[in-house]
C-alpha cells in the first residue's frame, strides 16, 4: 500500500518515536494541504498494518483506507450511535478503536479493522489519526466561520443598503459564496420558533441547490434569510421556493418575496420578504383571508410597490378605505368586515348576510355607510375594484398603522 509520501518504515525511521513523529507530520500535512481524512486513514493504515476507518459525524465525514470500504457503513452507524450516547454492539471487523474527543464530547472515532494488529504500537498510530481528525474539525469550523461572516456581511449590506450594491457586484460577491444570482432570485425570510437555526440553514443548503442562507440572532431563535437563485424560468423558481418554504414551516413562520430578475434589486426583494413575514405574523389578528391569499398576484404587486414606494400604497389606502377603518375603530362597528364579506360572496346580499350573521337590510345599511365615508360605491364595478384593492393595501400596512 502506498500513499505517495516518503516511506516511514524501518530503516528510514529506526525507532518508534521517530516513526510516530514522521507519521504525525505527514497526517498534519495531509489535513493542512486539503487532502483530508481519506489521506489520514491511508497513513494510519500503512503504519498500523491494517485497514483504518475514520468517522466524524459533526463534519458528515466517513473515510476509509484501502480495504476498509466494505465495513464503512457499519462503522459509521456504530460511531454515530456512540455519539448520541447510545450503547451499540461493536462490529466484528473492529480490532482496535480510539475515540475522537473534544473536551468531554466524543465527536467521532478511528478504528483499525482486521487483519490489523491490536498492539500498543498500532494503537499509537490510531491516536495520531484522532489528533489529525481534530485538526481537520478545527480547520473546517474556522472555514465555516469565515464563510458565515462573509455571507452575513453580504446579506446585511443588501438589507441595510438596498441601493448601494449594483447588479454586477451582487453577482460577483454571491458567486464567491457559491450562489449564482445572474438570472435573479427569490428571497426567503423565516422567523424561527425552534432552537435549531443551524439545522434550518443546512436544510436550505441541502434542499435548494446554490442557495445562500444565513442565520441572524434575535427574537426567540432569530431569523434565517436566504437568497434562492433562479432554477430555470420564473415559474419553476417560484415553485421550488414555495416547496422549500412548505418544508420549513414546522420551524417557524416563513415568507417569500416575488421573483426578482434583476440582481441589483435583491435588496428590495429582502424588504419585500420582511414585509410579507410581518403581515403573516400578525395576520391572524387582522381577520380576513390574508393567510390564504398572501401569494396571489394582487398582494404580490402591492408588496413589491410597498418595498420600493411605500408612500404610494399608504396614499392609496387613504384614498379608499382609511375612513372606513377609522370609523370602525372609533365606533366599534363592522363596516370593513361587511365590505369584505360582500366582495367575497360576489356582491350577493343574502350570502353576505348569512356569512356575517346579520339581516340583509343591515348589510345594505352598512354598505351605504361605506359609500358615504369613502366616496366609493360598492354597487359600482369600478368603485368596487378600488375598494377591494384598498382592503388588500390595508391588510399589508395595518401592522404599521397608528392605534
Amino acid at each position: 500500500m502506498s500513499t505517495g509520501r516518503p516511506d516511514i518504515s524501518p530503516p528510514a525511521a529506526t525507532s518508534l518515536v521517530e516513526r510516530l513523529r514522521a507519521v504525525h507530520l505527514q497526517m498534519l500535512d495531509a489535513v493542512l494541504t486539503g487532502d483530508g481524512l481519506a489521506a489520514v486513514a491511508d497513513l494510519a493504515a500503512e503504519a498500523a498494518g491494517g485497514p483504518v476507518v475514520i468517522v466524524v459525524p459533526r463534519l458528515g465525514v466517513a473515510a476509509a483506507s484501502a480495504g476498509g470500504e466494505p465495513a464503512l457503513n457499519g462503522v459509521r452507524r456504530y460511531i454515530g450511535e456512540h455519539g448520541r450516547g447510545r450503547v451499540a454492539p461493536v462490529p466484528s471487523e473492529i480490532v482496535a478503536e480510539v475515540p475522537i474527543a473534544s473536551g468531554d464530547e466524543r465527536i467521532g472515532g478511528v478504528v483499525l479493522l482486521q487483519p490489523g494488529r491490536p498492539e500498543p504500537e498500532a494503537v499509537e498510530f490510531l491516536h495520531l489519526a484522532a489528533v489529525a481528525a481534530l485538526t481537520e474539525v478545527a480547520v473546517e469550523e474556522a472555514r465555516e466561520e469565515v464563510e458565515e461572516n462573509v455571507r452575513g456581511s453580504f446579506l446585511e449590506e443588501l438589507r441595510e443598503r438596498p441601493d448601494a450594491i449594483d447588479a454586477t457586484d451582487v453577482v460577483r460577491r454571491a458567486s464567491r459564496l457559491g450562489c449564482d444570482l445572474s438570472a435573479g432570485a427569490v428571497v426567503l425570510c423565516a422567523e424561527l420558533t425552534a432552537e435549531r437555526p443551524r439545522h434550518v440553514v443546512a436544510m436550505i443548503a441541502s434542499e435548494y441547490a446554490g442557495a445562500l442562507a444565513q442565520h441572524i440572532e434575535g427574537g426567540v431563535a432569530g431569523r434565517v434569510y436566504a437568497l434562492l437563485p433562479a432554477v430555470g424560468d420564473q415559474t419553476a423558481t417560484v415553485t421550488a421556493a414555495r416547496t422549500l418554504a412548505g418544508r420549513l414551516q414546522r420551524h417557524g413562520v416563513v415568507a417569500l418575496s416575488s421573483f426578482y430578475g434583476d440582481p441589483g434589486e435583491l435588496g428590495r426583494a429582502i424588504q419585500e420578504a420582511e414585509l410579507v413575514l410581518e403581515v403573516l405574523q400578525r395576520g391572524d389578528g387582522l381577520g380576513g383571508p390574508i393567510q390564504e391569499d398572501i401569494g396571489t398576484g394582487t398582494y404580490r404587486l402591492l408588496f413589491r410597490v410597498l418595498a420600493s414606494h411605500p408612500e404610494e400604497v399608504r396614499s392609496f389606502y387613504e384614498d379608499t378605505v382609511a375612513a372606513i377603518v377609522r370609523y370602525d375603530d372609533q365606533y366599534r362597528t363592522d363596516l370593513v368586515q361587511t365590505l369584505e364579506a360582500y366582495l367575497e360572496h360576489n356582491c350577493n346580499m343574502n350570502a353576505t348576510a348569512a356569512a356575517i350573521y346579520a339581516h340583509r337590510h343591515t348589510v345594505a345599511y352598512r354598505l351605504e355607510r361605506v359609500k358615504e365615508l369613502s366616496g366609493l360605491d360598492p354597487m359600482q364595478t369600478e368603485d368596487r375594484e378600488r375598494l377591494g384593492l384598498g382592503l388588500k393595501a390595508y391588510r399589508i400596512i395595518a401592522p404599521g398603522l397608528p392605534r
